[in-house]
């Protein structure tokens, strides 16, 4: 998540991670942070935690 709107969502989740340009707020409730969006933060946490090689 990266929005206010994703903080509950990450709290619901077994793992949340919050990219890397995230608000303070939602990097604060995510156990991962991510590089941004156009810095292959997606992937790089996909692949981080071995649902991608």
């Amino acid at each position: 998540g990266d929005g206010g709107n994703d903080i509950s969502m990450i709290r619901a989740a077994g793992m949340g991670i919050a990219m890397g340009g995230a608000s303070e707020a939602v990097k604060s409730v995510a156990d991962y942070i991510t590089e941004a969006v156009d810095e292959n933060g997606v992937r790089n946490a996909l692949v981080r935690f071995g649902i991608l090689e």
